[in-house]
Parts: C-alpha cells; structure tokens; sequence
C-alpha cells in the first residue's frame, strides 16, 4: 500500500464496478489518536482494531495509529493478530481474552501478548511457548470486577498470577487489566466500585511481585476503555484501551461532550441506480408499508441490509443525503437495495448519495442511526459487510491521497481512487 494514488479524471469509473463503497479517513483516525492521546496523558494509547478496525480495515487504521503516536494495539482473535504480523506490523498486539487451546501455538509464533484468567490456561500456554523455544510470552491477567464476562474473580487473581510466576521465564507477566462496564454513563456508581477493585488488586499484586522479586514497575495496569480514557481520570493507569474512539464515534450519550473533537472515519457512499416518478396513492418496497401522499420522485441505492444498512432503518425515520439535502429512506430496506423519496431534486443515475458522513452542509452520522435503531454506533460501523469496498481518503494537505483497501490482508496490490471512491489498477 505504499507509493502515491493517481485520481481517475472518469466520474463514472466505481470501485470494484460496484456504485457503493466505504470511504475511510486515515487523516480522521489520526487526528482521534491524537486527541485520545491528549485527553489519556501521560498514560499510552494501544488501539483497538478488533473486527476489521471495527469495519474500517485493520492493517490500514494500526498503521496509521502507530504513526500517530499509538504504542499498541489490542484484537479479539489470534487470526487477527496474525494479520497484523503478516502485514510486517511489529508492535506489541494484545489479544483481549483467552483463546482456544489448538491455537495457542499459533499465537506464540506470531508474538502476540495473550489475556489469561485461569490457571490452567497459564500452564498450557506456558507449555506452547517452551516447545517452540520461544522469547518469554507476555501475559495480562485480567480482572473480573464487576462486567461478570471474563476475568478472574479478585479473590482469585493471585493464583493466576502465582502460576504466571511459577512458569518463568516461558512466560513474562505484562500486564494487569480490567474492563469497565457502564464508563459512558461517568456517573454511575458501579464505575467507582470497580476501580476501587481494581485498585486493591493492584495493591496486593504488587506486593506479590515484590515478594518474588520482580520489579512491579514494569508491571503494565490498564483499565480504561474509549469511554473511560475520555472520562475517568482514575481509570487511565499505563494505557487506555481506545476503540471506537479512534472511528471517531461517541461511545455513549454520556460522553458525547467529552467526544466532540473526534472526527467519524467513515463515510458510505453509493450512487442511483434508477429514478422514476410515482403517483399519489403508490406503494413502495416488500409489503408496500409505505404509501407515497403525493407524486413523487424515487431514486433506487444499490445497498442492502446485505451490506449493513439494516431492514427497519427506512421504517425508524432513516434518512440519505442527495445534492447535500436531506431525503427520506421509504418502506423497507432490501438486501440489495433501498429506496428514498428525493421530491422535486433534480436527479440523476450516477449521482452521489451519502448514508454515513458529510455531504455539503449535511452529515448522517453513525449516532444517529443507532438512535434511530435502539442500538450503538459501534453495531452500525461493525455492520458495514465486506460486500462493500472500502476506500482510504486521507483528509489532510492532499485531498487527493486514496486508495483501495481491496487485497490488504494479503499483502495483494491494492487500487488508487479519487475520493469519491472510484478506482484504478495502482501502484502498491
């Protein structure tokens, strides 16, 4: 993905020969490391870029948060960190909680630092990293302090931690951890009662590595994730564990303030298909749920909730931009394709619709459909399938500087786009 993209002249050239795709914004996801980084200081930033970059393509986004000044990076799969690795990325990866006994050789060849909160699991893991002579395997021992979905009990901790010990120099502890449940919500109580958890278990951690004569500054706490990193000072420790953050997406209505100089990293496009004039009294879509009040105008998108834009979301009051106005979703989205009400615009085939992001003076933002559908933005970016192509726009001096992220998994040549999302065969 190195060398620099050359923009097609042609309006008309599309990713992938699909008119829809996914702009994603590196210059947005480094600009949010950097006001994450800020707000979370003197503590580090590791990124998490479990689940594809939470749609917005893993490899690209670590790169990218790396060179903003990320120190490392967090995935929920081995697979995941495996692609890292054979993306030449070399720093340190976090996988955020146990996993499967068959792949933790796997995990050991790729170098990646692994979550424990059974004994058992220390001792296999231990095993794996001295049959394959590998460097100490770095370990986090995860707390369970009120989340109640991984992590040990705290009157449990030291014996996970006793059976890190006991299975040096195999394996390194790294690290301690927690996850806090309702940190978008810095009122709660419960965030108070889990740090106060979390502390006393650091407290006698530290007192056990001392007894066996570990330096317990090496000892790396953390336990905020977006939320807390932007809202709870006391939960900040080494390093934040950011998110969704980093998309520049919100994590939660109880934080929007403290969120308001992220920048969204995504942004969905496609283009008309069809227009064509409907009389008063018209029915539209499976069902025929919606019924036009007057004649109208209609334009087909060709997206589904095949590729995300989930069926209800023309039902719940969801809403397109055309020409920078805002125009209606009618009846039910399909799997390939959704209709919208443009009125008297003037439309076109070909013309440019925006589902997610700013188009003129208009932005849809990944909140706003997780209002409309009683669920989270991280749901909504997390959706976005792979049916859909997702295109790098790095905002910055150079407008121009995008390309296709199609092939990045596997090192493949990728293509050069315009930022409207269209591609061409391209250097690396």
């Amino acid at each position: 993905m190195s060398g620099h993209p050359t923009p097609t002249d042609d309006p008309m050239v599309d990713v992938a020969g699909r008119w829809a795709w996914a702009e994603v914004d590196l210059g947005a996801v480094a600009w949010n490391v950097d006001v994450l980084r800020r707000a979370a200081a003197p503590a580090e930033v590791w990124a998490v870029v479990k689940a594809d970059g939470y749609g917005h393509g893993a490899v690209a986004v670590a790169r990218t948060v790396l060179d903003a000044g990320a120190t490392g990076l967090c995935v929920a799969l081995v697979q995941e960190g495996e692609e890292l690795r054979r993306a030449g990325i070399d720093a340190p990866v976090l996988v955020l909680s146990e996993q499967p006994e068959h792949q933790l050789e796997r995990s050991v060849a790729a170098a990646l630092e692994h979550t424990v909160y059974r004994s058992e699991t220390v001792v296999r893991l231990a095993e794996t990293a001295t049959a394959a002579g590998s460097e100490p395997v770095g370990v986090h021992v995860k707390v369970d302090t009120g989340m109640q979905r991984v992590g040990a009990d705290p009157g449990e901790v030291l014996d996970v931690v006793d059976a890190v010990l006991a299975a040096r120099p195999s394996l390194r502890l790294a690290g301690l951890c927690t996850h806090l449940a309702v940190a978008d919500e810095p009122d709660h109580p419960m965030n108070r009662v889990q740090l106060d958890r979390f502390a006393a278990v650091v407290e006698r951690v530290t007192a056990r590595l001392v007894a066996a004569g570990e330096d317990p500054s090496t000892l790396r706490v953390h336990a905020a994730n977006s939320a807390g990193a932007l809202a709870h000072p006391g939960a900040r420790r080494s390093f934040v564990r950011a998110g969704i953050a980093v998309y520049g997406i919100s994590p939660g209505a109880g934080v929007d303030q403290l969120a308001a100089e992220l920048r969204p990293a995504m942004r969905l496009v496609a283009r008309v298909t069809l227009v064509k004039r409907v009389r008063a009294g018209t029915g539209v879509s499976y069902g025929l749920r919606h019924t036009f009040e007057r004649d109208t105008t209609v334009a087909t998108i060709p997206l589904g909730y095949a590729d995300g834009v989930p069926r209800r979301l023309g039902t719940t009051g969801g809403e397109v931009l055309v020409g920078g106005r805002r125009c209606p979703i009618v009846g039910v989205v399909t799997m390939d394709q959704l209709m919208v009400d443009v009125g008297g615009l003037p439309v076109g085939v070909g013309d440019e619709v925006v589902l997610l992001g700013r188009q003129g003076d208009e932005e849809i933002r990944a909140e706003e459909w997780a209002a409309r559908l009683d669920t989270i933005g991280y749901e909504v970016v997390c959706g976005i399938g792979p049916r859909v192509e997702r295109v790098v726009a790095r905002s910055g001096p150079d407008p121009l500087a995008t390309r296709s992220l199609r092939g990045r998994a596997e090192g493949s040549a990728a293509s050069t786009s315009d930022t409207a999302g269209r591609a061409m065969p391209g250097p690396a």
